[in-house]
Order: C-alpha cells, then sequence, then structure tokens
C-alpha cells in the first residue's frame, strides 16, 4: 500500500480535506470521495472529452489529471456550473437545438463551449468546432451543438452590447 498524501481541493466552491492515494485521478475522486457523478469517465486515455472539469479556469481531463495535481486549486464542475446558473443559457440551447441524446458527453461539451465563450465571445463556426474537436458525441453528429454554441455566443455578445451605457 502507497502512502497516502492529504489534500485540499476547493470544488464548486466548497474546501474538501481528504487523505488520498497518490495514483487516484481527479476524475476518480469527484466521482468517488465527493459522489459529483456529472463527470462522466469514458475513455480514461483523455481523448473523449466526457470527463473535462475547470481547473483554476482552465479545462482539463479528469481522467488524465491526479488528484494531488489540484491540491490547492480551484476545481469547476457541471454540478457546479448548473447550479449557479453559469450555463443555463448553453443548457436551454442544447435542448433547443437538440443537441444532445444520450448525454454521455454533454457535460464536457457544455464545460468546453463556456470556456471558449468566455474567453473567444467572437467565436465562429470554425472555431467552435476546432476548439470542440477534443469532445467526442457518438450520437448527435456535431452540426446541433456547433449551432446551440453558435446560438449563445450571438445572445451573450447581444446581452453584453445591451447591457453597456
Amino acid at each position: 500500500m502507497t502512502d497516502r498524501i492529504l489534500v485540499n481541493i476547493t470544488v464548486n466552491g466548497m474546501v474538501y480535506e481528504r487523505w488520498i492515494e497518490p495514483r487516484l485521478h481527479l476524475g476518480d475522486f469527484l466521482r468517488e470521495e465527493l459522489g459529483l457523478k456529472g463527470t462522466h469517465l469514458g475513455c480514461e486515455h483523455g481523448v473523449c472529452g466526457a470527463c473535462t472539469v475547470v481547473v483554476d479556469d482552465e479545462i482539463v481531463r479528469s481522467c488524465l489529471t491526479l488528484a494531488v495535481q489540484a491540491d490547492g486549486a480551484m476545481v469547476e464542475t457541471i454540478e457546479g456550473k448548473s447550479e449557479s446558473g453559469a450555463i443555463r443559457d448553453l443548457q436551454d440551447a442544447f435542448l433547443e437545438r437538440n443537441a444532445l441524446q444520450c448525454g454521455f458527453c454533454t457535460a464536457g461539451l457544455l464545460l468546453t463551449a463556456d470556456a471558449l465563450l468566455q474567453a473567444e465571445p467572437e467565436a465562429d463556426r470554425a472555431r467552435i468546432r476546432e476548439h470542440i474537436s477534443g469532445n467526442y458525441c457518438r450520437c448527435t453528429g456535431y452540426h446541433a451543438v456547433v449551432d446551440a454554441i453558435e446560438t449563445v455566443g450571438e445572445r451573450r455578445r447581444a446581452g453584453a452590447r445591451g447591457a453597456q451605457p
């Protein structure tokens, strides 16, 4: 048995202190230690994007990130973003545009899309496609996903313009 390591990780605004195995991946920490099942583990090789979370404002693959690497970090999961309302517009647009079916990839796509629109509010369809290329979806074919993200980008830009004096 390996020695356990004490970590302090802020997840969705709450600080968690846990003794963990050094080899525990962040995705497993979120799911097993904290019961946050919205972060899905698909390929466990970092290629499908289902395990995407936000660590210190950067999207990461939680299946490739060790939990000890998140010690002292701020982690946001789909549950935190959903409960805060931060991605409500994206969730609504995915529903409106039929951009979800089985839902396995949806959490990763939503977090990836939100990160893109925060960094690049003017992202066009080509940029959206490029940015979500690391998120696999076997059901939708991506057209509706790109439509939904583009719609939210337009709405956010219109809202920002309307809020300025």
